[in-house]
């Protein structure tokens, strides 16, 4: 989906203001063309799940390569001032902006890979001006298209066999969100959405039943269900839990017979309130003894992947799923954590300066360099992810055959692993180049597949949804050096 076809206008006001006060800086200070490598990562896998899914590529790309400042991004910048009431910007940087040419070199992980804390989903390589300006607008996408596609894997997990669709439109974070969660929950692994212009902009199948409100429009709710059975012969799923639950499937039996007799089939019967374990055996039996066996019982009322853990262990009877508010804005968790860091420079001299940042806070110290993730594969199975710095000495070859990796959080743990012994793959691949993209983009039924693919990688413990084993991940062992010393030169500093 082209950002085009929902948005209509430049989206390069799509940031915060400080992108364009640094880019300002780095304008007026001469160093807009310096060379800088940025990674966007996260730090703490969301849910408290053992794995991420990573998603929004697609998105992201659209939107670097149809960043411009039109006339009236201009015209508004001309309009900020500061605190004494001139000119935020300068006209001459305006007139750079306006005939700015993105030249960037982008890596990232493909859209549905499995992946893990620390990680660099996206590496951005170019002028720091440009890089910088794409911070706020690839988090937005990036963090967001991640969460709920992960999400979505997780209750995909729960539902097995079973289909899910996604019903949270009217629950969503605005209409984008609404979109993106619907392409992100796809990937994710539900089967639909209810969500009609995802459908038509994402070619995503699109599901639906009925409202409590269609029911409540006739005298009766048996008059309903014909009518709706007489309008939608072809898609007659019946909300049966307006009045009382145990009397509306009666109701929908007594149409699901007018429909057989007419050459069509009773396509569900929906269950949005009450005891679901209790009342889904309950319309099971009543739906069987009645000779519609392969009637599906369709379920929802704010269920999630716990929800529907728990309905599995009390052998319910439901067999489709249909998940709105919790999936489409991440339930409890509100965003993913996703940063986006500095992790070197190019001096005059043509050489690379690498950057950290240090923190109080050991999660928050960054790891310089150019950074990639290596995934170990042991009988085709995932072993263990190493990030190694691509300008140090490790190099994308073969000819490195022992890798120590170190974790980032506790180097007293350690691992060791064999390139001659164990295949691997690099999971940043070039998507860009200086500004020409040299990638094509899955379709989402392929990314989907890929999700699906990917998890079949992983020990179960490490997918499982509550207390998951940690996949191992960490920093290759003279990266791990560096990043040490980096730290401890910065914090010897006097200034």
């Amino acid at each position: 989906m082209a950002i085009s076809n929902l948005y209509r206008h430049s989206l390069s006001l799509l940031t915060d203001l400080y992108q364009l006060t640094m880019a300002y800086g780095y304008w007026k200070t001469g160093k807009s063309e310096q060379e800088s490598i940025f990674h966007l990562y996260f730090r703490k896998n969301p849910f408290n799940g053992g794995y991420t899914v990573a998603a929004g590529l697609e998105q992201a790309i659209e939107y670097i390569r149809q960043f411009r400042f039109e006339n009236s991004d201009i015209k508004f910048l001309k309009s900020l001032q500061g605190n004494d009431d001139r000119p935020l910007f300068e006209n001459e940087f305006l007139d750079y902006l306006a005939e700015l040419d993105f030249s960037i070199d982008l890596d990232a992980v493909p859209e549905g890979t499995v992946v893990f804390p620390n990680t660099p989903i996206l590496r951005v390589r170019g002028p720091i001006l440009q890089a910088q300006l794409l911070e706020s607008a690839l988090l937005n996408i990036v963090n967001f298209q991640t969460l709920i596609a992960t999400k979505s894997a997780r209750i995909c997990q729960m539902a097995g066999d079973n289909p899910v669709l996604e019903f949270g439109l009217r629950r969503a974070q605005g209409i984008d969100g609404s979109i993106s969660a619907s392409r992100a929950a796809f990937i994710g692994g539900v089967s639909a959405t209810s969500n009609v212009l995802a459908g038509k902009l994402l070619n995503i199948p699109v599901k639906g039943t009925h409202a409590h409100s269609w029911v409540m429009s006739f005298e009766s709710e048996r008059s309903a269900f014909r009518n709706y059975a007489e309008v939608m012969p072809n898609n007659s799923v019946l909300l049966v839990d307006t009045y009382d639950t145990e009397q509306g499937i009666r109701n929908a039996i007594e149409v699901g017979r007018l429909l057989k007799a007419k050459g069509h089939r009773l396509a569900g019967i929906r269950l949005d309130s009450g005891d679901l374990a209790y009342l889904s055996n309950f319309a099971r039996q009543m739906l069987d003894d009645a000779g519609f066996e392969d009637t599906p019982i369709i379920a929802s009322n704010d269920l999630d992947e716990d929800v529907i853990q728990s309905l599995n262990v009390q052998q319910s009877k439901i067999s489709v799923w249909g998940v709105g508010t919790q999936l489409v804005t991440g339930g409890n968790q509100a965003a993913l954590g996703g940063v986006y860091k500095l992790g070197a420079l190019k001096d005059r001299s043509g050489g690379w300066i690498l950057k950290t940042k240090i923190s109080e806070q050991l999660i928050k110290v960054s790891t310089p360099g150019c950074l990639q993730v290596r995934r170990f594969l042991n009988d085709g199975s995932a072993s263990a992810d190493m990030i190694f710095n691509e300008l140090g000495s490790v190099g994308a070859n073969r000819q490195d055959s022992k890798f120590t990796i170190i974790d980032p959080l506790d180097s007293s743990r350690k691992r060791t692993h064999n390139a001659e012994e164990e295949d691997w793959d690099d999971l940043l691949i070039p998507i860009m180049r200086s500004g020409e993209l040299v990638y094509t983009n899955p379709s989402l039924i392929q990314i989907r597949d890929r999700v699906m693919h990917q998890k079949t990688l992983f020990h179960p413990s490490i997918l499982r949804i509550s207390n998951p084993h940690s996949y191992p991940i960490g920093l290759e062992e003279s990266l791990h050096q560096l990043k040490t010393d980096k730290v401890a030169e910065l914090r010897n500093l006097k200034s």
